[in-house]
């Protein structure tokens, strides 16, 4: 069993440690988009597509780094009594708080699938019954959602960035909760 858990782990941090790596020069496509802003706005007309490429950059960038961010163990944590615990203790106590944030992804992806379903143009209460653009059942399926800028760019390529990113989280805090599982039965991580 423990061999199983131990290829997950592997598995699920060389994914997350391989996104992350690339995702993490998002930041110069972000810069580019909002130094080309700037340049357009002062020496010719304005763009139209700018900030909402800009801020469709950063959703990825920020939620495709989120389980980087996770593995590296660089999220915010409070350090005032978890910083003087034992190895054990914290791992019990990030085991629950793991559990927790698990629940909360959970909510999260089936908002995001119900979300990205809708934006594709599924317009029915359940988001699962939609699958890859395939109706199942008797629900009205619409046109695409749009944004309503003036650019009025697809909404379900951002919204689809989402999902997996949720999704990859959620398998990263799994990763980190069997983590704490071997470390409470003090094997070595």
């Amino acid at each position: 069993m423990q061999r199983v858990i131990r290829g997950y782990i592997r598995a699920v941090d060389a994914t997350n440690h391989r996104i992350g790596r690339v995702v993490m020069y998002g930041i110069f496509v972000l810069m580019g988009i909002l130094l080309w802003s700037s340049i357009s706005k002062t020496f010719f007309l304005p763009t139209l597509w700018t900030l909402e490429m800009a801020q469709f950059t950063m959703v990825a960038y920020y939620i495709l780094g989120g389980p980087y961010s996770i593995q590296l163990g660089s999220n915010v944590r409070m350090d005032l009594l978890y910083g003087n615990w034992s190895v054990r203790k914290k791992a019990w106590f990030d085991l629950f708080t793991v559990l927790l944030l698990i629940f909360y992804l959970c909510v999260l992806l089936y908002g995001a699938v119900s979300s990205t379903a809708y934006s594709l143009g599924y317009w029915g209460s359940e988001p699962f019954s939609y699958l890859g653009g395939i109706l199942i059942g008797t629900e009205e399926a619409g046109r695409m959602e749009r944004s309503s800028s003036a650019w009025r760019p697809y909404m379900w390529p951002v919204k689809a960035v989402m999902v997996l990113g949720m999704f990859l989280m959620l398998l990263q805090c799994i990763s980190e909760l069997l983590k704490d599982v071997l470390r409470i039965q003090g094997e070595a991580v």
